[in-house]
């Protein structure tokens, strides 16, 4: 019904930024919160950020505020992840969701829609 393909992932040097991008196919996804999650091998998936369907709304891990930014572009269906000042502890796959409901939320149990994930490598 909806599809989600994550873009702009790669290696990058500690101290550096990259923009993540997340283009949505099929159902409209602006009446629906979305998120960024993020496993690396052998950890649990961990939530990154999200924002309500408004875009008014936006809700970071502790780990990640004030380097990471998440905004979205309903008319482009998409939603996009600003990294900056990237750590090497920040190397993982990055997964983008849609929630099945507006209100921006952690829990991953409450996107209904995941992308196929995009491999982030920060190198020391």
């Amino acid at each position: 019904q909806v599809q989600l393909v994550e873009s702009g992932g790669g290696l990058v040097q500690a101290g550096g930024s990259l923009r993540l991008s997340c283009a949505a196919s099929g159902r409209t996804i602006s009446t629906s919160a979305t998120g960024w999650f993020r496993q690396a091998p052998g950890k649990e998936r961990e939530f990154v950020t999200s924002i309500s369907a408004s875009g008014i709304t936006t809700y970071y891990a502790d780990s990640v505020k004030g380097r990471f930014t998440i905004s979205r572009d309903n008319a482009k269906k998409t939603v996009y992840l600003q990294m900056n000042s990237l750590k090497p502890e920040d190397t993982a796959v990055y997964y983008c969701a849609a929630a099945t409901s507006a209100r921006a939320t952690d829990r991953g149990n409450e996107y209904g829609y995941w992308g196929q994930g995009t491999q982030v490598t920060v190198s020391s």
